[in-house]
């Protein structure tokens, strides 16, 4: 088992990464009579609902859950309002603990319940899916997406403890496993040219979920991403760089409609676009572009932009996009493989000629 450290003072919490922790109770930071309300979704509850709840039993807690809709398109303030409701048919204090059991859209509802209930009560992060355990979980971001935005209503708030459990991943449909491998991918991309290099090396066996694989893989990123909120809890500054391609695939979701691709697989053509501008812009290499590309092909991920989306489709969401700074479009671009830089107020042409090379149309 490894474990990682988000260092935050008093707010500081562990990051369990192994196989089989959902039914090892020594990981949860819970007593005999907590309270404890699960916040799972119908495919994640008929795989792991009844083995959680059981380990939590073992502690002897008490147990309740809600079930929210599965789906991208769900993470919105009506699923935020089912689990208020359920918190308050069952008299939930501000001595709850709320866990959230799935992926990152489970982790960042019940993560902003957790925030907002009663001002505040204690939570627990049980990521099951890769994306999730590599990025979203870790942090404290939590968020709500809005028809005009993606993640626009939330708040920054820290869990009590991270528990990944590996052995979730096999239950994992493939497509969700290659989209969470845009978030590794991302991180080698933004921060570390050696990780970058071993990912080349090792993408076939985090596709075919070799599990000793995957644990270093999911450490490793987790490590990085505890580094950079050690170092900026609330995006003031580092932490802007893990947002590389996220203005440009949050624009993808927004104008397909959440959930029609998976945030992974967005972010990926979004992370070519961020590329080829940083390429048209006398940083980045041909070559460099080329190898993204390559690694992002392997891991079954896109690479162009949706069949007939347009510059024109793009832009009112980049606009609107949390990074955007007095009316300037702020973006995550790399200087090289393994470093990335923040561009305030980058020309326009230039984001639309991106655009237009990572298009089908082009």
């Amino acid at each position: 088992m490894y474990c990682v450290k988000v260092e935050l003072k008093e707010r500081s919490y562990p990051i369990y990464i192994g196989e089989g922790l959902l039914s090892d109770p020594s990981v949860f930071p819970l007593k005999k009579l907590d309270k404890v309300m699960i916040v799972t979704n119908s495919t994640v509850a008929e795989y792991y609902l009844k083995l959680l709840t059981d380990t939590f039993v073992k502690i002897g807690c008490q147990v309740e859950y809600v079930l929210l809709p599965d789906g991208e398109q769900y993470k919105t303030l009506e699923s935020l309002n089912l689990i208020f409701t359920a918190l308050l048919k069952s008299n939930h204090g501000r001595d709850t603990t709320i866990v959230a059991l799935g992926g990152g859209v489970i982790g960042d509802v019940a993560g902003y319940a957790a925030a907002s209930y009663q001002r505040g009560v204690r939570f627990i992060q049980v990521p099951t899916t890769l994306l999730s355990q590599v990025d979203s979980s870790v942090g404290g971001k939590t968020a709500v997406n809005h028809e005009l935005g993606k993640n626009m209503i939330g708040a920054f708030y820290q869990p009590t403890t991270v528990v990944v459990d590996t052995l979730t991943l096999k239950t994992l449909p493939k497509r969700e496993v290659n989209a969470g491998l845009a978030e590794v991918i991302k991180y080698g991309a933004i921060l570390d040219h050696s990780f970058f290099e071993w990912l080349e090396t090792h993408i076939d066996d985090l596709v075919a979920l070799d599990l000793q694989t995957l644990q270093h893989c999911i450490g490793h990123c987790c490590q990085i991403k505890a580094d950079v909120v050690n170092r900026d809890e609330t995006e003031k500054g580092d932490r802007a760089l893990l947002n590389l391609g996220h203005t440009f695939g949050h624009a993808i979701e927004a104008h397909l409609g959440y959930g029609q691709w998976l945030h992974g697989e967005a972010i990926a053509v979004g992370m070519m676009m961020a590329a080829v501008l940083s390429e048209k812009l006398g940083h980045l290499s041909f070559n460099d572009v080329a190898r993204l590309e390559r690694l992002l092909a392997k891991a079954n991920l896109p690479t162009v932009s949706p069949d007939g989306m347009t510059p024109d489709d793009y832009l009112p969401h980049m606009m609107r996009d949390k990074k955007v700074l007095a009316g300037k479009l702020r973006l995550v671009l790399l200087q090289s493989l393994g470093q990335a830089y923040i561009a305030d107020n980058t020309d326009r042409q230039l984001v639309i000629d991106a655009i237009n090379h990572c298009s089908q149309f082009d």
